[in-house]
């Protein structure tokens, strides 16, 4: 577990390294092709770990709602980020690892509703949803890296 939350950190901090010149109005530009931006798309990463690991495990998300719904999956941005809510999903986007890992060692992950992701991949447990978001990781990474030399 402790190795897969490292691995998170470090795609994550990439990410963020990858972007920190970019201005608000680059994170909220949606190029052509794409139906969202490098904003949601960071955003999209906090919100999915909540869901794949809190909501499926019947708890409540250990984030504020504010940054789960607005980026689950399907959804698109439906507003314009400022500066303060980018600032708070980069924060979240380093800190909610952190507090998986915690709650995960803590034991609250007692249940775990079985799902099969839109790639055909079934999670049953906690470990195989923290497995599966090094994947989900990567994936967004590729459209952050592809969006960057868009905008």
């Amino acid at each position: 577990m402790e190795s897969q939350v490292a691995n998170i950190l470090n795609v994550r901090t990439y990410l963020l390294d990858q972007i920190k010149d970019f201005s608000v109005e680059q994170l909220n530009k949606i190029p052509d092709g794409f139906n969202n931006n490098i904003i949601w798309n960071l955003g999209h990463l906090t919100s999915a770990m909540q869901g794949l690991c809190y909501k499926r495990s019947g708890l409540k998300p250990a984030v504020e709602e504010q940054y789960v719904e607005p980026f689950i999956p399907g959804s698109k941005p439906e507003k314009y980020y400022n500066e303060e809510d980018v600032n708070a999903i980069k924060e979240l986007l380093l800190s909610s690892p952190l507090k998986l890992q915690d709650d995960y060692q803590r034991g609250i992950f007692q249940e775990y509703t079985t799902v099969t992701t839109r790639y055909n991949v079934t999670l049953s447990n906690i470990d195989e949803a923290i497995d599966f978001v090094l994947f989900h990781e990567g994936l967004h990474a590729g459209y952050v890296m592809a969006m960057r030399k868009l905008v």
